[in-house]
């Protein structure tokens, strides 16, 4: 199923949020040429979502995880596969040639977590810099739609202060918060 299609479905249930046409279809725009991991196991507490990756090195179990940081109402996202202990290791490189369809199912889970919890923040990072750019070429490409649905900020310097992302910027980390639309 392509992320379009569940979010059609969804919002047919979900008339709560969103003001506007071009609201509505946000992430129809940002990922309607990727597909999403439809299977994603949600613990008890909304905090840790997991799937599977399936690609050209077989399945991989895959973690996004929600977790207080030490400012308050601003929560940290960690991402990676699950070991064989059972813990998230961001610094594992799977190269399952899913990378896009792992970026649009994290999208689709940050968009889960604050529909539930919309007066969170999110803050995020790569485990590397690298990562880090890859986030940020990610949210540059789609940076018009994305921010119809949520305020995107950056850390440039590493020391938790931040500015409004707009393209260029080289970033160390984000932040990122619903806006909240009624009708």
């Amino acid at each position: 199923m392509l992320v379009d299609d569940l979010f059609v479905i969804k919002k047919k249930r979900d008339k709560r949020l969103l003001s506007d046409r071009r609201g509505v279809y946000w992430i129809y725009l940002v990922m309607k040429k990727y597909e999403i991991y439809e299977e994603v196991d949600i613990d008890a507490e909304f905090s840790s979502f997991e799937f599977i990756s399936v690609g050209q090195n077989g399945r991989i179990r895959k973690r996004v995880l929600f977790t207080p940081t030490f400012k308050p109402g601003i929560f940290n996202l960690a991402f990676g596969d699950i070991n064989n202990y059972g813990e998230l290791d961001d610094l594992t490189i799977s190269n399952n040639g899913d990378r896009n369809k792992i970026l649009a199912t994290i999208l689709n889970v940050v968009d889960r977590y604050t529909n539930r919890f919309p007066d969170r923040y999110v803050f995020f990072a790569g485990s590397t810099a690298h990562r880090t750019r890859l986030y940020r070429i990610a949210i540059s490409l789609h940076l018009e739609e994305l921010s119809e649905m949520f305020d995107i900020l950056a850390d440039v310097n590493g020391d938790w202060e931040f500015v409004r992302f707009r393209k260029g910027l080289n970033v160390k980390a984000f932040l990122v918060k619903r806006k909240i639309h009624y009708i």
